[in-house]
This record gives structure tokens, sequence and C-alpha cells, in this order.
């Protein structure tokens, strides 16, 4: 079919005119993209996209993510236009309370949105994410009969998404990773928020994405048909590269007054509304939208349904040959886990003395097994942090249904990536650095908890007791911090069996990230504590890991490595003395009043908590008057355990605080 450029241009004064009116109605928002890459939506969404209005999460459908969030009225008026269940009186909501047109685009929030893009940049990682579960999904499922899975990622990007490094990391990836599923596409108009776009840029970033490994074009952004060309181009090439294409456009154009400049990028073209609605030739009525428009839509989501049925009556025959891997596919898109997955798991040896980290590495062996959508990934570190699945590969351009991704020394890359990954909804993300650059993620991890994305991160080298490569290296903040996330679970295991725990409830949880510290140092098995009390205490959050045996005079609070002092230091303060492991003060926040209770009874209250990290956060158990045995300072170069003594993370320092209440 050709394209309709007389209607799309219409088209494209429409959606203009959308943008227009609902940044002025609400007094807020960003005009420049939505205006200046109009037509770049025109030939998207009313040409080349393959997607189904009806079925936003159609597995095969071609995704589109805006990475350059702000422009969010870009994305809602195609949407709209397109036959979403994005009604007009939505697009006049824009920006208001309770409304499917937030500020930035929401997953979840608003069907057809793909990610939660607002922190430039992460929607390219996480359309590389996309493009990974694409390459994944097609390997394990595609047969020689049926390709059930062969849609593109496509991710329309700013200056402003290049300039940040979470967009070379995940660029730089795709391009060695040969992701030629993957179009990236460049809203190149010259201008950043401040200035214009030479005063903080100068390199060629054609030149720049060539070297990443991209096929690159640059073309006309306004010109719909030499766009459509540059696109189809890239959709059909057989380089086995990722594609980028720069397109060429005017920031805010429709607002003579502030096009191509700097003040077109966010509000300032509102106040110039009537006299742009005039110059474009739309009429007095607000949200303008004309019964040919409508009716081209309309029309050409029959054209979309139609090609879905198509490739729904494929899948059907699909299904039909092949029902073990349409049941796997199945159950990953409903987040299937084995009801006896914790049995799945070998008890460990009562004898051992075991870091987290490599409990880990066992854990998740079974784990895998149990779960064969589960990948695992690494920032350069697998050998560190003990993740790699065994006898199971790695994700190469070769090899994509290989289940070990090797990330490369690029934290924040394999954040947004594993979102991207999470988003798609069909693999299981994982992923692996140490603890103290978990900063270097942490605004992916954070827009993972805004989305409930259920990306496990396992984080290991937990505190001071990492030893020898000194206070760079020692994480003190980083568990307590973590914590503050909402709908982030934290979870710090105390040994080998609580670790096991942790995993499993890691892989239950659907709704939302969890993050689980584990050791370098070895740790004793807790033999004292029965074996499933201590896994699913981890499940639970929180639990009585030495119940008193007489009056109860203390209860003493600990966390992952530390639980072995507070119940040394229970042994010798006496029989009334409780101890409570807490390695997920999130998951026990979560549990019932009574049950909260149980454990930590209000009316004891000399209470201790004991962890080698920030102290503050524990007094939100033990009371503005209870103790807290932690570390408010960085940490020193030295071996782990004399940094912890030297530190004051021991049974005796416990003792003492409990004393003090005397």
């Amino acid at each position: 079919m050709d394209l309709n450029t007389e209607i799309l241009s219409q088209a494209a004064t429409t959606a203009r005119g959308l943008a227009i009116d609902a940044v002025h109605a609400c007094s807020s928002g960003h005009l420049g993209l939505p205006l200046g890459a109009t037509e770049i939506g025109a030939v998207l969404y009313g040409h080349a996209l393959r997607h189904n209005p009806d079925q936003p999460r159609w597995v095969n459908r071609d995704r589109f993510v805006l990475s350059a969030g702000h422009g969010s009225m870009f994305l809602y008026s195609w949407l709209h236009l397109s036959g979403y269940d994005l009604p007009l009186k939505e697009i006049e909501n824009f920006r208001r309370l309770h409304s499917k047109t937030p500020g930035h685009p929401e997953f979840g929030e608003t069907p057809g949105v793909e990610a939660t893009t607002g922190p430039l940049g992460q929607g390219v990682g996480n359309g590389v994410g996309m493009a990974v579960a694409g390459k994944m999904a097609a390997s394990r499922f595609n047969t020689a009969k049926h390709r059930i899975f062969d849609n593109h990622v496509v991710v329309l990007a700013g200056d402003g998404c290049l300039q940040e490094g979470v967009a070379a990391e995940a660029s730089a990836f795709a391009g060695h990773f040969k992701l030629d599923n993957l179009i990236l596409i460049y809203d190149s108009n010259d201008v950043t928020l401040d200035a214009m776009a030479k005063e903080t840029q100068s390199e060629d970033t054609l030149k720049r994405y060539e070297a990443y490994g991209f096929d690159v074009q640059r073309v006309d952004g306004h010109n719909m048909k030499a766009f459509l060309a540059a696109f189809e181009k890239a959709k059909n090439a057989t380089s086995g590269k990722p594609q980028f294409i720069e397109a060429k456009t005017e920031i805010a154009r429709g607002i003579p007054e502030v096009a191509g400049t700097a003040k077109g990028h966010g509000e300032g073209g509102a106040k110039f509304a009537e006299a742009a609605r005039k110059a474009l030739g739309l009429p007095e009525q607000l949200f303008y939208v004309s019964d040919e428009v409508k009716a081209y839509f309309a029309d050409h989501k029959k054209r979309l349904v139609a090609d879905f049925q198509q490739w729904e009556e494929g899948c059907r025959a699909w299904r039909k040959e092949n029902p073990d891997l349409a049941e796997l596919l199945d159950s990953g898109l409903e987040k299937e886990v084995p009801n006896d997955l914790i049995d799945r798991i070998e008890p460990f040896p009562e004898d051992a003395k075991l870091a987290t980290r490599k409990a880990g590495s066992a854990v998740i062996q079974s784990i895998a097994r149990a779960m064969p959508l589960l990948m695992s990934g690494s920032a350069d570190l697998h050998g560190s942090t003990n993740n790699y699945i065994e006898d199971a590969g790695d994700f190469t351009a070769e090899t994509p249904q290989g289940r070990n991704i090797r990330f490369g020394i690029r934290e924040h890359g394999m954040g947004a990536i594993l979102n991207g990954i999470g988003y798609d909804g069909i693999f299981r993300p994982s992923g692996a650095t140490f603890l103290v650059f978990s900063d270097y993620c942490r605004p992916s991890i954070r827009l993972a908890a805004l989305s409930q994305l259920p990306v496990v991160y396992i984080f290991t080298h937990d505190s001071v007791g990492v030893g020898e490569d000194g206070p760079t290296h020692q994480p003190v903040e980083m568990v307590s911090s973590l914590r503050l996330i909402p709908n982030l679970d934290v979870i710090r295991p105390a040994d080998p069996e609580e670790t096991a725990g942790a995993f499993v409830a890691a892989m239950e949880r659907t709704d939302g990230p969890t993050l689980i510290a584990l050791t370098r140092q070895g740790l004793p098995i807790l033999n004292d504590i029965p074996l499933t009390d201590r896994r699913e205490g981890a499940r639970l959050g929180g639990y009585i890991a030495r119940r008193e045996k007489a009056e109860l005079t203390h209860i003493i609070l600990a966390s992952g490595s530390e639980l072995q002092h507070a119940l040394a230091a229970a042994e010798e303060l006496g029989d009334g003395v409780r101890v409570v492991s807490i390695p997920s003060t999130n998951r026990f926040d979560r549990q019932s009043e009574k049950y909260r209770e149980e454990v930590l009874p209000s009316g004891c209250r000399k209470r201790i908590a004991i962890e080698a990290g920030a102290t503050a956060y524990w007094h939100k158990y033990v009371g503005l008057e209870g103790k807290v045995v932690g570390i408010d300072r960085f940490g020193l170069s030295a071996p782990g355990g004399s940094v912890m003594s030297e530190l004051g993370i021991k049974p005796e320092a416990v003792v003492e605080a409990a004393k003090a209440f005397d």
C-alpha cells in the first residue's frame, strides 16, 4: 500500500493541534517534540508500525518506545488517533489527576505505552532490552514452519537521550550483540532545553553510532516519503546490524515564534497557541479531529487487525504442532512459578561455612532448572557474583538462546536493559554486580519499582566484610538507602538457607523488583534455627530466630551476616533474650499487624539492632530509645574480619548495648 501523504499531512496537523490544546489547557507540558516529530508519528502510526490497538500486548507487535518521554503528547495523540483505548476525554485531561495521560508515559497506565520513560536515555536502554527479549523469543519459539516472532523495536530519542551515559552504554551493547531488530530514530532538532545543542555537543552522532556497529542514515524528518523509505530500509536490512536513523526536524514546528529555538522545547509556545492554531488551519473547536482523519485511521486499524488475525491463525497452528513450546510461552507470559520451587533446592551441608554469594550460585542452578525462562546477567563480574547459569550458554548474536548475558562494565545500561526485558514480559530478567555499584544502576532500579517489573538484582560484596579493597568498595549506606525505594524488596540473607528462601521469594514476586544482597565472606550455617524457619523467614521478611526461654527482657534484631553475632550475644545475655532475623524489612512490613506483633511484641522496649551499615534506618524498629550497633562512617582497607571487629560489628558490642539499658 502506498503512503497516503495527503491524509497523513492532515493527521499531522491534527496531532499538532491536540498537543497545543492539551498543553495550553493544563498550562504544563512540552510542545517541542510533539510538534517537531509529527510527520514521523504520522508515518509510524498511520502506515509503518505493525501493531493492534485492540490487543496492546500482542506478543509479536512492533514495540514503539518514546525515550524522550517529556514529549508524551506525541505518543498520546497517535495512540488516540490509532484507536487505542484512549478516548479524547483523556487527551483533554492531559497531566490531570487520575488521567490516563500523565506528564511522562507510564507503563500500565496507558494502553500502548511500552515503558515508563522520563529520565532521559532510559527508553534507549529499555528498547535494547526489548530487542534482546525479541531475539531470545525468536530463538526459542520459532520453528522451521512457523515464525511467530519477527517484530521490531522502534525507539524515538532526542539529543538529551543520546547525551546520557545510559544510552551510550546500551547502544554499545546493541551494536556489539548485533541486535538487528532494533531501530533507533534520532529526533535531531539541534536544540536542548537550555540552549542550542551546539553549546554542549559537537560530535558527529552518525559516526558515533556507526562506530558502535549500527547501520546509519540521515533523512529530513518532515518529508514523510523520505522518512518512510529510510524506515523501510532499516526494517528490511540484511546487514545483521541495529539501525540508526537521524531525522532532522524543526522543534516546535507550527509555532513560528519559538520554532527551531530552545524556547520551543517546553511551554514557551503555549502563549502563542491561538495564533498557531489559526496558522495551521485548525477550526475554533479545541481538540479537533476531522471526520476524514477518523475514517483513515479506522480503515488503517482494520488492516492492522487483519494482519493480526493472519498471524493469530498461524499461531494457532504453531500451538497445535508445538504444545510444549506453547505451554512454555504461556508460562512466561503468565509469570508462572512452580509451587514447589523451595523444595527443589537441596539443603546445604550442616557443617558448611559458605559465603551467601556462593550459596546463591547453588540456589540459582536449581531455580534455573525449574524456570527455563529465567535469564541471568552480570556486569563483567560473573566470576565474583557467582550467578552464571551452568550449561545454559551465553547470549550472543550467534546463540541468542543463551541464558547468560555478559553486559560488560555497564551497570546503568544493564539496569535499563533488564527493565526492557521485563517490559517485554516473557523472560524473567536477573542481573548482578557488587552492591557498592548499585548507585550506577539506581535510576533503572527505581523505574523497575515504579513500573512493577519483576526484575531480580543479585548484588554481592554487601558490607565492609569486602575487606582489602577498602572503603571505595565497601557499602555502608547502600542497603538502608535501597530499602527506601517504594516497591523494591531488599533481602539480605544471614546464611545459605535464608539465601534459598530469598531467591524463591524474589522469583515468586511478580509485582515489583527484588534485590538480594549477598556476602563475599564465608558465613556459618545457623543450624540452631530450623531449616524451614530460615527459608520461610526470608520469604516473610522477618521471623523469630531464637525464642526466649524465660520472661522476655530484650529483643535483638539483625540482618544478614550479623545474625550470627546477635545469636552469640543472646547466649551470653541469658534466657530472656529473643533474637529476630529481618532479612527483608520491606517484606516484613507487608505482613499482618498480628504477625508483626508476634515477632516484635510492642511491650518489650529494650531492643538492639545490629547491621554492618548505617544505623538511622533501624530506629523504626527499636524506637528512639533503642540501641543500634552499626557503621556510620566509611570503611577501612584490611581483611574483612579485621574491619568488622575494628568498626565494632561483633557480639561484644551487642552485649554492651543491651547492658546499657540497665
